[in-house]
This record gives structure tokens, sequence and C-alpha cells, in this order.
């Protein structure tokens, strides 16, 4: 049915990582500034007064619930526009969807995750038969 990506990326590359995910056709999305840390525990930094660590370091992450067959597609543009090869790069996590619900139309499934230009919409319009006249 869907997934949620979740991802953690470094702040710098939020209008990277926005515009691959709009290039595929992912119009939808929340992002929410977060500090934290993962393996590195944060970093020393150095100053007149000593060495001191800082340990939560500001993040973005990215929220976006999408049907099954584009999550790869998805999980591909964030991962490419977000590395730049250095610890901290970021995580991806990926969760099952249950069910979605568009409160105004009470769309449900599939056609409450669909937008005017979105992915799916880009897909079908691809896939539907040209009607060249011979």
């Amino acid at each position: 049915m869907a997934k949620k990506i979740e991802a953690f990326i470094r702040e710098e590359k939020l209008q990277e990582v926005k515009q691959a995910l709009y290039d595929i056709g992912i119009v939808g999305m929340n992002v929410v500034e977060v500090r934290g840390h993962g393996r590195g525990g944060g970093i020393a930094l150095s100053g007149r007064g000593g060495t001191y660590r800082v340990d939560l370091l500001p993040r973005m992450q990215i929220n976006i619930v999408l049907s099954d067959h584009n999550v790869e597609k998805a999980i591909e543009a964030i991962r490419r526009a977000a590395n730049t090869g250095h610890t901290g790069d970021g995580i991806i996590f990926v969760y099952p969807v249950e069910d979605v619900i568009r409160i105004r139309t009470n769309e449900r499934g599939r056609e409450a995750l669909m937008y005017e230009g979105d992915i799916d919409s880009r897909a079908a319009k691809q896939s539907e038969p040209s009607s060249a006249s011979e």
C-alpha cells in the first residue's frame, strides 16, 4: 500500500534534496528542524576557552508518505542529493503505512496519496496510449 520515508540530512543539503525529490515527482513532504547525533556522537570544537563537545548537531528531518512502488526512486534521490562522502551525511528510515485518509475529501489509500503532477500521475500520463493520427 504505502510507506513512510523519514530522512535525517545535513541542513545545508535540504534544498538539493527537495529539488531531487521534485525532479522525480515527489511533491508532498514535511520538513522539521531537529538536533541529534548518530554513531559519531557529535563533534569536538576548540576555542580560546579550550575544547568542548557538541553532541546534538542541527539536522533536517524530511517525512514523505508514498506508494510502495516509488520508495526506491525516492531513496535514491535523497541519497544522491544528501551525500557529501563525510561522516554525518544522515540516515533514511522506511516504515509501513497501514492507511492514508485525506481529510477534505475522505479519499483513502492510493487516491489519498496522489497529487496533480506527482510521480504517480506523471507515470500514468506516460503510459497512456498516444493519440497520434496517421
